[in-house]
């Protein structure tokens, strides 16, 4: 896939345009998300804390990227990569609940269910998940056939086959057990690199892509997505919570299969640099 040019005058450094990025995208989500005020009131509270709680907005931004890769008009794309992000606050607010991972800070900020209670926290993350196939259903100017695969393409990644909840299972089922290469691959794969590679695709099934530019693209996500997670787990180890903006060493804590504890510390760096050259 050539590589497309972009003019002088239109660049930006990395800093800049990534703080326009996720400026665009809150933007977006706000138009999208159901307001604080919209009855029933609470449930729209919740999903909003969580939604606009200092995301990266990495997942919307490849998807947009991926489509500018193909095309150079990309005007509609941002809700389709909205509803990315959407998939992955909902998986937040229920890895941190008590019965999966149990954590009291995400962000640097109260989990949602400290805030909000559990019962209310579940409700938050299944009001994201339907909120995010209800966004792909209702695009602008995208020929239904493409919506449908847009929604295919999202469904699979958060699935249970190869997907993130897949991968989740794989997770949980994992702690305290022997930790193995091919269990770390396929956790990591499903419950991280699904929806980044997702990401990728998506934007490149809105903007026409060609099978072999598709294919491309599912290839670089799929290498970011392990470079992502892998650096992930390091951080665990050797950043603090206050550094990570929640609870550092959890991983080990609670016996998770992770890259440092399958390939040691300087190894799994290498492995982060290689996944990025």
């Amino acid at each position: 896939m050539a590589a497309r040019t972009v003019p002088a005058g239109k660049r930006m450094n990395l800093a800049d345009y990534l703080t326009a990025g996720q400026n665009r995208i809150e933007q977006i989500l706000d138009a999208l998300c159901p307001p604080d005020s919209e009855t029933p009131a609470t449930i729209h509270r919740a999903m909003r804390y969580s939604l606009f709680a200092g995301g990266k907005r990495i997942r919307p931004l490849l998807c947009i990227e991926a489509a500018r890769a193909i095309r150079d008009d990309v005007t509609g794309v941002e809700p389709a990569a909205c509803s990315l992000e959407m998939i992955h606050t909902y998986s937040l607010i229920h890895d941190d609940l008590p019965a999966l991972d149990n954590d009291d800070f995400r962000r640097g900020k109260p989990t949602n269910h400290k805030v909000f209670g559990e019962a209310m926290a579940i409700l938050a993350g299944d009001a994201l998940l339907t909120l995010a196939f209800q966004t792909l259903a209702q695009l602008d100017g995208c020929p239904a056939e493409v919506r449908i695969r847009l929604v295919g393409e999202l469904a699979s990644a958060s699935g249970t086959v190869n997907g993130m909840i897949g991968g989740q299972v794989a997770d949980i089922e994992g702690e305290r057990q022997t930790p193995t290469r091919e269990l770390l691959a396929y956790i990591h794969q499903a419950k991280t690199g699904a929806l980044l590679r997702a990401s990728l695709r998506m934007g490149a099934i809105w903007a026409g892509a060609t099978a072999a530019q598709l294919g491309a693209l599912t290839d670089y996500g799929e290498h970011i997505g392990l470079a992502f997670q892998i650096v992930d787990d390091l951080l665990d180890v050797e950043e603090s919570s206050a550094a990570l903006g929640k609870t550092a060493g959890k991983d080990a804590t609670q016996g998770k299969i992770t890259f440092p504890a399958v390939y040691g510390l300087e190894r799994s760096h290498r492995m982060a640099d290689d996944e990025c050259a």
